[in-house]
């Protein structure tokens, strides 16, 4: 009996082999490999195939053009093919602390890393990632520490007549205290949605983080979906989706304004939140931006904190195109009559951040430039880089800190 059970076990054991064999065509591949140099190297089996290339954030960039201006792009790099099938690329130096994406790119098809779990979506696009940890890195990771709770919801919006959804988060210890918070308003730029901040701009990771080291005051930040064509992001819409990009980086720019109240209603009715100006922010990237500094000028005496990531303050500024002149002055005008009333009214704190190579920069420029005339008073912070999420993440996490 003994040596029966010996026998089905090594049965077993075999039948278990060959079915991980089958299912996985072979040895497992390590992708991407970190190795303790920060190097790291990416591997794809594909035995067929003629070309295969990667493209990420990690690799020097590109310029694209667009129907919105120039583009920093990823670079591209190509991989070696081994003796077994299996592709490989190593980046020739080391990597610095930073949250990377990536693709592969086989025979002309981009596709995901079937060997890296890491992924997440950009609207219409999903890429892997990875982080190097470090400073930066470790700002974005999950790290053994107390831990806020993100909350999608559905909140009912009378003025777009319709229900729409939101993520919020909530800091640590919400749900057994009674304590009241202030509340940081989060923006998505022109090609996200509510799930934006949380899955490409690590929000919740950077805030608690933040929170646990003491740098940041415990807030609620409530990111709702800009698009007001949309109701949700693709996933979850109960309509036909409607590509993010298709109305332009000024796209919903009135009807988000005009809408804003109906979310501060739903969370001040729903959450502990702390009233007054002074415990209110707004901030948001690109297009999130632009909603910012027209939410926060319509809603004069609501926002003490606004920040504008990679945008110019005054939309009618921005370059992209051939807008009518008499348009843009007319725009300019009415807008700069908004900023008056906010700068009577008072605020503590208008951060205005963009990178040097943005294509958005000389817009945020010319805003500057406006504001400086009316004598209306701003924080100006400068980067590197273009028109990314690396720079918005790193936004974040030196904007929360100034708040309440």
């Amino acid at each position: 009996m003994k040596r029966l059970s010996i026998l089905f076990a090594l049965l077993a054991l075999f039948i278990t082999s060959f079915a991980q064999q089958a299912l996985w065509g072979g040895p497992q591949v390590v992708s991407p490999e970190i190795h303790g140099n920060n190097t790291v190297t990416f591997r794809i089996r594909a035995p067929k195939a003629t070309k295969v290339e990667i493209t990420g954030d990690f690799l020097p960039t590109q310029k694209k053009d667009t129907p919105y201006g120039k583009f920093d792009v990823p670079g591209v790099a190509e991989l070696k093919k081994n003796n077994e099938g299996i592709w490989e690329y190593t980046t020739s130096d080391p990597l610095n602390s930073e949250l990377y994406s990536y693709n592969f790119i086989v025979d002309s098809i981009r596709m995901n890393d079937p060997s890296n779990i890491m992924m997440k979506r950009d609207v219409a696009s999903i890429t892997n990632y990875f982080i190097i940890k470090g400073e930066k890195g470790n700002l974005y990771s999950t790290n053994t520490i107390p831990h806020g709770t993100v909350a999608r919801r559905w909140y009912s919006s009378p003025t777009l007549k319709e229900e729409r959804r939101i993520t919020i988060y909530t800091p640590p210890g919400y749900e057994n205290g009674n304590q009241s918070y202030p509340v940081l308003y989060l923006l998505h730029g022109s090609g996200g949605d509510e799930e934006a901040w949380i899955a490409l701009g690590r929000a919740a990771q950077i805030l608690d983080n933040l929170i646990a080291q003491g740098k940041a005051k415990p807030m609620i930040v409530v990111m709702p979906n800009g698009h007001t064509q949309n109701t949700a992001s693709p996933e979850e819409t109960n309509r036909a989706y409607t590509p993010a990009m298709g109305g332009g980086p000024r796209e919903a720019v009135a009807s988000m304004e005009n809408s804003f109240g109906d979310i501060l209603k739903f969370v001040e009715a729903n959450y502990r939140v702390k009233a007054g100006k002074a415990n209110r922010a707004v901030a948001g990237l690109s297009m999130g931006g632009m909603h910012s500094s027209a939410i926060s000028a319509q809603y004069a005496n609501t926002f003490d904190f606004i920040g504008i990531f990679s945008a110019p303050p005054l939309a009618s500024m921005m370059t992209i195109g051939n807008p009518n002149a008499a348009d843009v002055q007319k725009a300019t005008d009415e807008f700069v009559k908004k900023l008056e009333v906010q700068k009577k009214n008072g605020y503590k704190l208008y951060w205005i951040a963009c990178g040097n190579t943005d294509f958005l920069y000389k817009g945020v420029m010319d805003s500057m430039k406006k504001m400086d005339e009316i004598g209306f008073k701003y924080t100006y912070r400068e980067s590197g880089g273009g028109h990314t999420w690396d720079n918005w993440r790193i936004y974040l996490s030196e904007f929360a800190p100034m708040l309440f």
